[in-house]
């Protein structure tokens, strides 16, 4: 809005709220407290320093501190980097209290005795009727991060693993420092009771905005000696969405490896190939996105090498607000059939490998792809669902309880400008009948039922038609893209839940209705929304 139609919104609105105005005791206590209120809004617009604190941050800028030492006559490029300055020196403050904890626990399980039976040879042991499935492997490994400064990061990590009864465990210390914005080092230490000490140096650097290389050297001292390890990463921005890298790998399980990777907002797609030793294979894997709310994923990936071939495919999809459930089936020759469970829940990671079969049996196949299917419509049906719409009636429950004695002065305060507003719109409303102009009849805003699925749910809507007319000037009614709750007589019905508007109105003596979501903008009259009659 330029500096005019400020003045002039101020002026209108004053005109409207001004306490001589009104000779009612409770009305004029209203207006004053409502032309306070524009007095208040106008000073911070109307100040181009505080107007451009406004326009970028909203309401939390205009609280933060430090602003009084802020030099005025500064352009809102300026007061950017000024409020950008002033959030890194909090967010330093904020530093030692942060940590960014990552963790893993897999188990792996053996399942091959559901399919691969050996009756013939335990017909006479006990219990042989019942297929045994064993643990046979474990992993678990936990880091966290510790800044020291802005640029220095140490880093902490350990890890435990079981196979068959046979263990063992490490610890890693690392220290990370950003050079510059284009790179960063760090040094890690290590130790475990299988292997002797590990040393290790990673360096990153961008060489231009488009190509960067990682390069891990290590020292992995042992009773057999000291082995040293290489390995150097060249990656390439090919396209906006496109990524093509170089990997060489010498030391122990020496390779060579190039693959693209193309992310896009839809789709993942990866084509790999690595020449070494033992393992030299080439790879396909493409996934797909789909746009809906749980973040549905399918992938699906072909594997071929010296090892033999695995076809892999799975799905993924978002269970809570901070999990994620995923399932793959992989087959291959001669790995057999395994079906992979994996759990994401924030920076916890839960793997399940469950190994069914060293054959490629068709059986084990179908119930690798349809039990998971099974299992998670029906939890997802008879717990998953129930348990979110529970903790989201719980979050609007506190939600309400939390803002209701602001929700309920935004109430008191809608009601008295309503008040305030009637003689305003009782002449906006014959200078707009003088001309066949836009005369609304009716107005709500609030949620609205629509869907017969969702019948047993309440209707909570406010009845807005004095304060849209309130804003017709010179037949026509503008609203730009934000909530309507903000708007003088409105206030907020229904906390937290999805909110529109619906107006009914005359305009050149023809019925119109338009219902618009809270946040759209809306322009009326138009002539999309007149009601068909012919019928």
């Amino acid at each position: 809005a330029s500096s005019e139609e400020l003045k002039a919104a101020y002026r209108r609105l004053c005109m409207l709220y001004h306490p001589d105005k009104h000779r009612d005791p409770e009305l004029k206590s209203q207006a004053e407290r409502l032309f306070n209120l524009v007095h208040q809004a106008y000073e911070v617009l109307s100040d181009p320093q505080t107007r451009a604190i406004y326009d970028i941050y909203g309401k939390r800028g205009l609280e933060m501190e430090g602003w009084e030492v802020v030099e005025r006559r500064r352009t809102p490029a300026e007061i950017r980097e000024e409020f950008e300055r002033l959030q890194r020196e909090r967010e330093e403050r904020r530093l030692q209290q942060r940590t960014n904890p990552k963790g893993t626990i897999s188990v792996g399980v053996d399942a091959t005795d559901l399919f691969d039976r050996y009756d013939e040879e335990y017909e006479d042991v006990s219990g042989s009727g019942f297929p045994q499935i064993e643990i046979n492997k474990m992993h678990i490994s936990q880091s966290i991060e510790a800044p020291l400064t802005a640029t220095d990061t140490a880093i902490l990590s350990g890890s435990l693993s079981t196979q068959n009864g046979n263990g063992g465990g490490s610890i890693n210390f690392a220290l990370r420092r950003v050079t510059s914005a284009k790179g960063w080092g760090e040094l890690e230490f290590g130790a475990g009771d299988l292997q002797g000490p590990l040393f290790g140096l990673k360096l990153f650097r961008n060489l231009t905005p488009r190509c960067f290389v990682t390069t891990n050297c290590a020292l992995q001292f042992s009773s057999r000696g000291i082995r040293p390890g290489l390995t150097t990463v060249l990656a390439r921005n090919l396209d906006k969405n496109t990524v093509g890298y170089l990997q060489w790998r010498w030391g122990i399980q020496s390779a060579m490896n190039t693959s693209i990777v193309r992310d896009t907002k839809t789709s993942h797609f990866t084509v790999a190939l690595q020449l070494g030793i033992p393992h030299s294979f080439a790879l396909i894997s493409y996934q797909h996105k789909f746009q809906d709310d749980d973040q549905t994923r399918v992938k699906g990936s072909l594997k071929a090498g010296f090892f033999g071939t695995v076809v892999e495919y799975g799905a993924e999809r978002k269970i809570s607000r901070h999990s994620v459930l995923g399932a793959a089936v992989s087959v291959g020759v001669p790995q057999g059939v395994s079906l992979k469970v994996k759990l994401n829940r924030a920076s916890q990671t839960y793997f399940f490998p469950i190994h069914l079969t060293d054959q490629l049996l068709p059986s084990a196949v179908f119930y690798a792809t349809v039990g998971p299917l099974v299992i998670y419509f029906a939890m997802h049906r008879l717990i998953i669902k129930p348990y979110l719409r529970a903790q989201k009636e719980k979050e609007l429950e506190k939600q309400r309880e939390s803002t209701a004695t602001d929700i309920l002065q935004k109430k008191q305060e809608a009601e008295g400008a309503v008040r305030l507003m009637q003689e305003s719109v009782r002449r906006i409303i014959e200078a707009e009948e003088s001309r066949m102009g836009l005369i609304i009849v009716n107005a709500w805003y609030g949620k609205f039922v629509n869907d017969k699925s969702k019948k047993s749910e309440k209707v909570k809507v406010i009845d807005v038609t004095v304060p849209l007319q309130c804003l017709v000037k010179d037949s026509k009614l503008i609203l730009t893209e934000a909530s309507k709750a903000g708007l003088p007589g409105f206030y907020d019905p229904c906390v937290g839940e999805e909110k529109s508007l619906r107006v009914l109105y005359q305009f050149r003596g023809v019925l119109h209705q338009v219902t618009v979501p809270d946040s759209e903008a809306l322009r009326i009259p138009k002539q999309s929304h007149r009601i068909d009659t012919d019928g």
